[in-house]
């Protein structure tokens, strides 16, 4: 059997194997890689610190998923070749088994190995793009989210695997119906699934435990200067920044840990924003910072322009304020596997979805922080859905190295007062036009409301011409009827403008004829 605990053949110190199924462990005093063997330790070679993050895990929590406990006995740290981390924490389940526990940006998804006997069938990397849908083995269908690549930057405690330090980390993510989520690892023996859901820290048991292990978690903004002005700087989420402008002389920085690096100077005007970076607001009851200013247009027979505010709380993640034509939306990510999409039509949380827009968005201007390397004149093909008072966008990037990704955001139509009241701001402009998402005022209440109406005249009438034994003139009871019939006449003719109108923009409309060419 292999040791469980010996001294490390670097450094001396005690190195222990708490799970049965590890091959490696991380020491803890020198960083060595140290395997194990049925007669002794091997050294092979050391390891670069876990980077610092906001995670609210960390080694040796107890957790409880479907029923069975576990503990977390190690972590890699992955670096994204896109730029950024994110983390896969090593579960060693009490019953022998062992699994991954991925968290990135705030979500967490828990996946086990699966030996399928289609495996030798699965594609390669290189022939799957993101949005593709196809199926994994008995697991059902899945829509490729990222085909990526990445290495390993960093690790501690111990893993399953003796993993090639800095080597090519080529993966595809998968996601499908539900929470379901898997991935294809593409080793040199052949590719590896791994099957699962996203879960919650509360699934898993361990929001308690996080809390108790971590009572007080305070996001310090991390205070740099500027590589070209040498101007004060602040990095509101330093663990996953990547782009950063300085707002004294407009330089475009790449960031890297606690590094800047300037990239470029970018052209003036500085934009103008409804809502200041650094503010700080209340927003569907949780706690946001802006932090980032995006201008993106779609050029049809004109260009549109619109602009997006990236919000961050520490343990959320990213969300969207998106202003369009004087509109806001609030956007959050949704799972490209829980969307189906079918000539014009999607379909996404049980409502139905009609396309809008297809076009290519291109990245006008930058300002502030983002937790990807954006640039000016990035693009990337969107395709958008609307279903008032939602939206769906569907936004895919393909990079010149073969690697792709979809994202997927759900936008809910928010009022100018809601804005103003989270985020502190007064007098935002009201567009006269109306937005994609916007509700139409005219519901099929004021309808029902009509009928009802209607029918409580011929009763009142036909009460009234019982009590006296005479009917009520007709012609009485038709003019009231027609005077009552106004309201709604209008309101139903101002409903097909509203609509109207909301898809004049659209060559996906309903109402286009085809005198409209």
């Amino acid at each position: 059997m292999a040791q469980r605990q010996g001294q490390c053949p670097a450094c001396g110190g005690t190195v222990e194997f708490r799970s049965t199924m590890s091959l490696v462990a991380v020491c803890d005093y020198c960083r060595s890689v140290v395997a194990r063997t049925d007669r002794e330790l091997l050294d092979q070679g050391k390891v670069a610190d876990i980077a610092d993050s906001t995670s609210p895990l960390q080694l040796h929590l107890r957790g409880t998923w479907k029923g069975k406990s576990f503990r977390l006995v190690g972590r890699v740290q992955y670096l994204h070749s896109a730029g950024g981390r994110w983390d896969e924490w090593y579960v060693a389940f009490a019953d022998g088994k062992w699994g991954w526990l991925s968290e990135a940006q705030g979500r967490f998804a828990m996946l086990q190995h699966r030996p399928l006997a289609e495996e030798s069938a699965l594609p390669d990397d290189a022939e799957l793009s993101a949005g593709r849908k196809f199926t994994v083995g008995k697991s059902g269908g899945f829509t490729v989210a990222e085909v990526g690549r990445a290495v390993v930057a960093a690790a501690e405690g111990e893993l399953p695997f003796s993993p090639i330090w800095h080597a090519e980390h080529r993966f595809v993510d998968l996601e499908g119906p539900g929470r379901l989520f898997a991935t294809i690892e593409y080793r040199p023996e052949g590719p590896q699934v791994f099957i699962g859901e996203v879960v919650t820290l509360g699934d898993l048991g361990l929001a308690e435990a996080a809390l108790k292990a971590a009572p007080t978690v305070t996001v310090n903004a991390l205070q740099l200067n500027c590589p070209h002005c040498a101007g004060p700087l602040a990095l509101a989420a330093p663990d996953t920044a990547q782009r950063v402008t300085c707002p004294h002389c407009r330089a475009l920085l790449d960031v890297e840990g606690q590094k800047l690096e300037y990239l470029m100077t970018l052209k003036p005007p500085r934009p103008p924003l409804r809502i200041p970076l650094g503010s700080q607001g209340t927003f569907r009851d949780v706690s946001y910072t802006v932090i980032g200013y995006l201008r993106r247009s779609v050029t049809y027979d004109k260009t549109y322009y619109w602009q997006e505010y990236l919000l961050y709380a520490p343990r959320l993640g990213y969300r969207w304020l998106v202003e369009s034509d004087q509109h806001w939306s609030f956007g959050q990510p949704a799972s490209p596997g829980a969307i189906t999409t079918a000539d014009l039509q999607a379909s996404f949380d049980d409502r139905a979805f009609r396309l809008f827009q297809r076009a290519e968005a291109t990245v006008r201007q930058v300002w502030g922080e983002f937790y990807w390397k954006v640039k000016v004149g990035d693009t990337t093909r969107m395709s958008d859905y609307v279903a008032p008072p939602y939206a769906l966008s569907l936004e895919t990037t393909t990079n010149a190295d073969g690697t792709s990704e979809i994202n997927a955001t759900v936008l809910e139509y928010v009022p100018h007062e809601e804005v103003e009241q989270a985020f502190g701001v007064a007098d935002l402009p009201r567009g006269w036009g109306v937005a994609p998402n916007q509700p139409n005022p005219v519901t099929a209440r004021l309808f029902v409301d009509w009928g009802l109406t209607l029918a409580g005249v011929w009763l009142a009438a036909w009460v009234i011409g019982t009590i006296r034994g005479q009917s009520v003139d007709n012609a009485l009871t038709l003019w009231a009827w027609a005077m009552l019939s106004l309201v709604p006449l209008g309101s139903l003719f101002y409903s097909w403008n509203f609509e109207y109108r909301r898809w004049q923009d659209s060559e996906f409309s309903p109402y286009h004829t085809g005198d409209d060419e």
